[in-house]
């Protein structure tokens, strides 16, 4: 034959007939699932090539097992050296399991792998594997490229477990086919027929169907016409799949490999998929697979996969994996309790000494660390009295045993969970509460594309007020690089109204609001997408407002490689024709200005070097009026970083006052903490706010400060 017959309408009776080969054994009533087990590779080098396994507790918190080293040997598996996209299920008799993966090694072509792997386990740590070469084992394949991203279902219907995969013919696009699996799991049976093809004609990859409610949902990457997840569903699994013509991936970034689970005890899936471009994964949450809700802030992983999938496990089954091979160590990455700041916890897996960053007013007296050991022995149990100092843990058993100096550290920085960047300070009148405006950071490239605001009575516990601004949604001149905004608060005859400028593309935008939390409605328009006359180079970017309290004015500073400022119109919106000026203080200016008045001076603020740098930095000069010209002093260091503390990158900040007094406070971001300085570049996409003190010498010239992650204090403004 030329080449596999596609799906036609005989097939469906054939199916319907089911197949006469023996079927697996009865489906047993399913046990209680409490864990989950993260199958996945990652990376195109050969090395990378290969299956790597993660717990959870919970669907959210995963942690590498193995170190993040193979659990099953690629060469002794596959025909070309490498796997990729591992898929794993669970058999219908419950007790045994299944894997499928793609039998490739990518630095010898895209077009050059022309087969899969098929392995089985009963107890998800050895496993018996077959590898199947289409070409070699089906004739009239010649123009056969690739075979990708296989899968696997049980076929109730049919009592067998079906494989499907994409295959690419010649310069025909990618289609799903699928073949039933041999009673043993370790071959096809007949030859593979289409399963799905998408009525644009481009191509569709990296499928995964979800059984739920009577019906099949067939979720497949396009590409060539359009890239991203769509859906297509049927009532059948073999056949008659219906595309819902319209992606479900909740970034605009390219994605693959799409992974469906459904959550223990809970109604609710998630839909994960691989953001290559970015070197991450976004998860997603959805009751009816058709409305999906990012949930990335609740996500964390010591590892980077690339296309996997997630199993449920029993508590048992978690504690087998766990007792072969969890490390101890790496327990202290899944504390549950919510005290804890997770992002910041320190693991000197050489020293033995673990540091827990906890929120601010924690009682440290009688703290229980909520371990999660998926059944590995733990000493002491409960809580303990860390006020004494480090309390010393024994993990694990035998020759796998650690012991661990932990200590735990209430402390006010970073001030918001999560990765956030470029932080604007406001007071407001209206509400009597402070608020950030950070950049919604950890998108690689920087790459964002919404704003959140934050407030807080006091300067140290803040409120999540949500989405203040979507680019996507409410934008229509830019969709992504969503940077460095700042607000200002203005009072009018009727009540407030606040002007939020924002950067997107590269260019400067404003929204307008009566609440210092929105909704806030855009301009319409960039309100700076060009360079002031005679500058050369740099972006339009970093905007900063200033109302100058000597004259009542409104300014906006900005500038990337260069610092320009103009006065503000009145309607906060644009700016006063033949205000703007050049005002680059030095060869240190990089971006970030900042702009506040104190005694009569006006002080300019600016970070030096990249972002991506460990040595950024913010310095300063004066002025004595709003548009320059700024006096740069000879020690103008603000904020560095603290090494010893294991703080860097510390830069593009704001101040904040307290009203009616000559208190301030420097709000500024830092590598994520402790990982950042070993992410490389990755680490100028993933920070953190926080604040310090910022005092002055009777002179008026500013304190250096030392960058702490202790923080502050509350603030009272009685």
């Amino acid at each position: 034959m030329s080449r596999f017959l596609p799906l036609l309408f005989f097939f469906g009776a054939w199916c319907l007939a089911g197949p006469a080969a023996a079927r697996p054994p009865r489906r047993q009533a399913l046990p209680a699932y409490s864990a989950y087990l993260f199958a996945y590779f990652t990376g195109n080098s050969k090395a990378e090539e290969a299956i790597h396994f993660a717990l959870s507790p919970d669907g959210y918190r995963y942690v590498a097992l193995n170190g993040d080293q193979p659990v099953v040997s690629s060469a002794a598996i596959s025909q070309t050296g490498g796997v990729r996209d591992p898929h794993i299920l669970r058999g219908a008799d419950g007790q045994s399991f299944y894997m499928a993966a793609t039998d490739m090694v990518s630095a010898k072509g895209w077009d050059s792998n022309r087969g899969l792997v098929l392995l089985r386990s009963t107890d998800l740590l050895t496993w018996k594997s077959s590898a199947i070469n289409f070409q070699q084992k089906y004739p009239g394949q010649e123009t056969l490229k690739r075979v990708w991203a296989p899968q696997t279902i049980y076929d109730a219907q049919a009592g067998k477990y079906l494989v499907y995969f994409s295959l690419k013919y010649g310069d025909q696009p990618d289609k799903i086919y699928y073949a039933y699996a041999n009673q043993d799991f370790t071959d096809l049976e007949g030859e593979p027929r289409q399963l799905f093809q998408s009525p644009t004609n481009g191509s569709c990859i990296d499928g995964d169907i979800v059984a739920t409610g009577g019906k099949y949902y067939l979720f497949f990457k396009t590409e060539g016409q359009g890239n991203g997840i769509k859906i297509a569903v049927s009532d059948h699994l073999t056949s008659g799949y219906v595309l819902r013509d319209q992606y479900v991936q909740q970034t605009s970034s390219p994605v693959e490999g799409a992974g469906t689970f459904k959550l223990n005890n809970s109604p609710d899936y998630i839909l994960m998929y691989d953001m290559y471009t970015q070197g991450r994964y976004q998860f997603t949450r959805t009751r009816d697979l058709t409305h999906f809700q990012v949930v990335d802030g609740e996500v964390s992983m010591n590892f980077h996969p690339r296309h996997g999938t997630v199993l449920p496990l029993t508590a048992a089954e978690a504690s087998r994996l766990a007792a072969r091979w969890l490390r101890p160590a790496d327990v202290w990455r899944l504390t549950q309790n919510p005290a804890i700041r997770p992002q910041n916890t320190a693991v000197d897996t050489a020293t033995g000494r673990v540091t827990l960053l906890v929120q601010p007013g924690t009682s440290l007296r009688a703290f229980d660390p909520g371990l999660t050991t998926f059944g590995l022995p733990v000493a002491p149990a409960g809580p303990q009295n860390f006020a004494l100092g480090p309390v010393r843990y024994t993990v694990g058993r035998g020759a796998g045993r650690r012991t661990f100096s932990v200590a735990v550290q209430a402390t006010s920085n970073p001030a918001l969970p999560g990765y956030y960047a470029d932080p604007a300070a406001l007071y407001a009148e209206q509400t009597g509460r402070y608020y950030l405006y950070p950049t919604s950071d950890g998108f690689a490239g920087w790459s964002g594309t919404y704003f959140k605001s934050f407030s807080s009575p006091d300067l140290v516990h803040w409120r999540d007020e949500g989405v203040i601004l979507d680019l996507p949604k409410q934008v229509s001149w830019a969709k992504t690089r969503a940077w460095a905004p700042c607000i200002i608060e203005q009072k009018t005859a009727t009540g407030y109204r606040y002007a939020y400028y924002f950067c997107a593309d590269a260019k400067i935008g404003v929204a307008t609001s009566n609440s210092p939390t929105g909704p806030f409605t855009d301009a319409g328009r960039p309100l700076l997408d060009q360079r002031p006359a005679g500058v050369p180079g740099g972006q339009q970017i970093d905007p900063a407002v200033f109302h100058d309290p000597q004259s009542g004015k409104n300014y906006l500073y900005w500038g990337n490689g260069y610092l320009a400022g103009a006065e503000l119109s009145d309607d906060l919106v644009s700016l006063r024709p033949g205000t703007t000026r050049v005002l680059t203080p030095d060869q240190t200016f990089r971006e970030g200005a900042h702009v506040f008045f104190r005694n009569g001076t006006y002080y300019f603020m600016w970070s030096e070097n990249d972002t991506r740098s460990p040595d950024y930095q913010v310095r300063y000069g004066t002025a004595t009026a709003p548009l320059g010209p700024i006096t740069v002093p000879t020690n103008n260091l603000v904020i560095s970083k603290n090494a010893a503390a294991g703080i860097y990158g510390t830069g593009h900040n704001s101040t904040v006052q307290v009203p009616g007094r000559d208190e301030w406070y420097l709000v500024y971001h830092r590598f994520t903490y402790p990982q950042g300085i070993t992410m490389g570049g990755n680490a100028g996409f993933h920070r953190e706010v926080c604040l310090d003190k910022l005092t002055f010498n009777p002179d008026g010239s500013i304190q250096p400060v030392v960058p702490t992650h202790a923080g502050i204090s509350p603030v009272s403004r009685k």
